[in-house]
This record gives structure tokens, sequence and C-alpha cells, in this order.
């Protein structure tokens, strides 16, 4: 049986294929063998600054080498990584950093623009649980006390035994990742080797992955996708090729060159290396398959990527860890553009009523359930949120409303949270985002409720408009209501140049409707 413990899978495949490329980044291309290295000297180095089973580890880095060490170092240690978001401010930093109870940070010295080292001098005299900083430092710079360079710390670990832990991978954690928080306050999602490992695992069996594939990991790590696409490289003994930030000639360019075969990525990323003049110019070749997830994905997209690469839609989240459906090669082309898919193995969906949690047949809406192999251990110091998230029955409640199928295929309608009521009646924003990303001037469409004191709430169509179309918004409205009930039709359409959007991708709802409203009241 195929191990569930992170450190363990690794070194599994460190010892199979030592040789073969693990980590392509710019020039520097790493091996199993060499990563492992790096993580057992780094694991001990960090053993010797006091780190043990159950820390929390910080990693505030972009898409490097360095970043997958260190995963495998704190899994190496039993400890948890915390991934963040190299683009927080000051007071989302401290936020979560405080709320994790985090011992020790690896950050680059400076990065995009910002000093890291002057931000956590910072930070350390304000958190008194942070007792250290591990800086991946591109050129030699001053240290204070708490600060060490991260090659002098693999040196020093270079060599030291760090014998595998024996702990339940069902219940070691392995990190903890903070939601993108949308509608408020982050929450960090504590997820076992076991939910991240299984998923991974089941996902990879599902691409057909081998150890001939070399995957593109343009994908944030620090979100659960990017560490989705990491672990399922992993789980098939593939290469990594890394961007550090996703640009789209980049990546083209380094589908190109490293005859990139696994393509994963949002939504958006497909639509902009589409859309990039190199495309057609020299479409790339050798892509395989890959998942597109993380955001709705329309049947155009899907059936448009799919002519350079056959690519599968999958649905979850980061307490699901996170696969819970995905498509496969051989089901039907209309459900494979249409749908999520259907469940992975272990992982059993329900449909639930919003209001009273009965249970709903084939093909009725409601608020999807799961059980599964990558449901989370729960929210960090959030017993009462990690209860309510919960059934009775040990289903955890996702927030999205779905339909399933007869034949157990799950079709995402949208988010409990985003229902409209107006009049009365339930508008569900996914349906007419679908309607109108399917208008050739709209490029993206983004519907949010805004209160009204008559209706309870009013729906506003928010549209990117493709560059140069000239569309109205009277047109747009009259295009939905020749395909929905006319208390779905837009009451208001708004123009955008671009969408507010998370660190992992997500259009900020609340954000644009906040703005909808402001303008609104400014002009009543």
């Amino acid at each position: 049986m195929a191990t569930d413990h992170l450190a363990a899978l690794f070194a599994e495949r460190a010892k199979a294929h030592p040789d073969r490329e693990f980590v392509i980044s710019g020039n520097n291309r790493v091996t199993y063998a060499h990563a492992e290295r790096d993580a057992l000297a780094l694991a001990a180095a960090l053993a010797g600054l006091g780190v043990e089973p159950g820390d929390r580890i910080a990693i505030d880095l972009p898409n490097w080498p360095e970043w997958v060490v260190a995963l495998l170092a704190a899994a190496r240690l039993d400890a948890t990584l915390v991934p963040l978001d190299p683009s927080l401010g000051f007071h989302e930093l401290k936020y979560q950093l405080r709320h994790a109870e985090v011992k020790g940070a690896v950050t680059p010295d400076a990065y995009g623009g910002a000093d890291y080292l002057e931000l956590f001098d910072e930070l350390l005299p304000e958190l008194p649980e942070l007792r250290f900083v591990v800086t991946v430092s591109r050129e030699e710079r001053w240290l204070g006390d708490q600060v060490y360079r991260y090659d002098g710390l693999l040196a020093k670990g270079t060599g030291q035994s760090v014998p595998l832990t024996s702990q339940d991978p069902a219940v070691a954690p392995l990190v903890v990742l903070y939601t993108s928080g949308t509608m408020g306050k982050p929450k960090g999602v504590v997820l076992s080797h076991r939910n991240v490992c299984a998923t991974a695992r089941l996902t990879a069996e599902a691409l057909a992955l081998t150890g001939t594939d070399r995957v593109l990991g343009v994908v944030p790590m620090f979100t659960i996708f990017g560490l989705h696409v990491v672990v399922t490289a992993i789980t098939a003994g593939a290469t990594l090729v890394l961007q550090e930030r996703f640009d789209a000639p980049g990546a083209l360019d380094l589908i190109r060159r490293e005859r990139v075969t696994v393509v994963h990525g949002v939504p958006t990323m497909f639509e902009l290396l589409m859309r990039d003049p190199s495309f057609e110019e020299s479409r790339p070749t050798t892509g395989r398959t890959g998942i597109i997830a993380g955001s709705p994905v329309s049947p155009d997209l899907v059936r448009r990527v799919r002519q350079w690469c056959d690519v599968q839609i999958a649905y979850g989240l980061t307490e699901t860890g996170p696969t819970v459906t995905i498509t496969r090669f051989e089901d039907p082309e209309e459900r494979r553009a249409t749908t999520a898919g259907r469940p992975i193995p272990g992982a059993e969906v329900k449909v639930m009523d919003v209001l009273t949690g009965a249970l709903h047949g084939p093909e009725a809406v409601g608020e999807l359930a799961v059980k599964s192999p990558g449901a989370m251990l729960g929210y960090f110091r959030m017993p009462g949120e990690t209860a309510r998230s919960f059934t009775a029955e040990g289903f955890l409640l996702t927030g999205d409303l779905a339909i399933v199928d007869e034949e157990g295929y799950v079709r995402i309608v949208g988010r409990r949270s985003e229902i409209i009521i107006r009049g009365g009646y339930k508008i569900y924003p996914r349906e007419l985002e679908d309607l109108l990303r399917t208008h050739p001037a709209v490029d993206d469409a983004c519907v949010v409720g805004i209160p009204n004191e008559v209706l309870g709430e009013l729906s506003i169509a928010c549209v990117v408009p493709v560059e140069g179309a000239i569309i109205t918004g009277d047109e747009l409205k009259e295009f939905c209501r020749e395909a929905v009930a006319d208390y779905k039709v837009p009451d208001l359409v708004r123009f955008f140049d671009a969408f507010p959007l998370t660190g992992s991708g997500k259009v900020k709802r609340r954000e644009l409707a906040q703005v909808v409203s402001l303008e609104l009241s400014t002009t009543t």
C-alpha cells in the first residue's frame, strides 16, 4: 500500500529514481536525490533551532525550489507548514503569523519590490512566538540575531541524521492553509498528510500520470491547488517545471522549451495562454493533460483548451485537500464539458436542502456535502466553526450549491452565500455568469446582489467586455431575457476593466458589490 506520509513518500521516490529531475526552475535543475539531501539538511538545521513535531513553520516564498524543500523538511520533522501569500501586507501577514502561532518563517530577503527582511524585522518584536526567520538571500546582507541564511542552514545540517517519525499520517497535520477570505477573515484549514497525499495519488491516477511526465507549476504554491500540483507530481515521480509567478508568454516558453506534458491552472490562466500572440504562431504540442479548476469553467473554454491539451475539470476546496470530483478521459464528451465529473474513490457526495438539511434526490439543487479522504481535520483554533462545518453523520458542508445527476456527475451551480433573493425568488449567480460569458462581447462576468428596500436585493451583472467590443447594458439584459425567466434578468449591468481578485485568482465578490453600492448611492 502506498504511504500517505509525505516525507516517507518522497524518500521512496528519491530512492527509486535518484537521478531523475525533480524540480526545474530557470537554470536550476534539481534531482530527486539532491532535493532529498537538501530537505534532510534543512530538517536537521531546523531541529537544531528547536523545531519539534507539531510546531508551525511559515513559508512566504514565491514558486521557488526552496519552497518545495521547506515543505519536505517540515514533513520530515512532522512540523506543520503554513504557506503564506507573498503579496500579503503587514497587517494581513501579522494576523496569519499570530493566529497560526508560527515558530519560524522562511522568506526571501527581497522580492517583487518588497524588503522582507525589513518587514520581518518589524514583526519579530510583536510576535513572541516567532523565534527565527530563515532568509533565501540573493545577495550578502547584514542579518539580525534571529535571522539565518538558508544556504548556511543547509551547510550546517548536511550529513546529519533525521529519522522518520511514526506519527499516524491520518492525524498528523502537514499544513495549515489560510482561505482567501473573500467573505471575511481568513480561516486556517488544517490538513493531514493523508488528506494531501491521498487526494494527490487519486488525482494522479485519474490523469494517468507517470514518472515520464513533466508538470507545469505556475499555480501559486501557497494555495491548495498549488500545493496539490507539487504533491501530485511527487506521487507520480514526475518532474516539476516551476514559474515563480505566472505570466502567459513565459509559461508558454516553458511549456515549449521543457516539453511540458501536464498543464494545470485556473480558467483565467488558460484563457491568457491562448490569447497570447505567440500561442497560434507556435501552438504547444507536448501537452497531454492537466487540471482546470479553482473557479467556474465554461464548456466553450474547456473545449478550446482540449484542442491542444486534454485537461480534466476538477472540483474541490481548501477544506477537501482539494479534489472531490474530477472528469475522466472515458467520460461522455458532454459530461466532460459541462460537469465537474464524479467523486474520486473513497469520496461520497450528497445534496442537502439549504434550509432543512434534508437530502435531495438527483437533479435537485442543494448544498453539496462531502465525505472524502481529503476532508480537513478542522479549522485551526476554531472548534466552533469546525463543528458547524460538519453534519452529525460526518459530512463536510461545502457551502457550494450543486446538482448530482443519476449517474453521479456533479454540476456546481454556485455558492450558498452568493444566492441572490430578489422579490422572493432565488437567483443563482453562476447560471447568469455562464450565460453572459457566451456573449461574444463579454470577456468575464460576475453577478452580485445588493440590498434593495422593495425587492430585498437587486441583481447586478458586473461585466468585463472583450477589448475593443462595443456593447450596452440594455443589449446584455435583452440577451439574458431571451434565455432565462424575467426575474433572473439583471436589474443593472456595470462594466469594469478588470475584477478585483484574491491571491488564488478568485473574484472578490464582496468588494465588487461594495463598489456598485457606493456608485449607486452617489448617483441617486
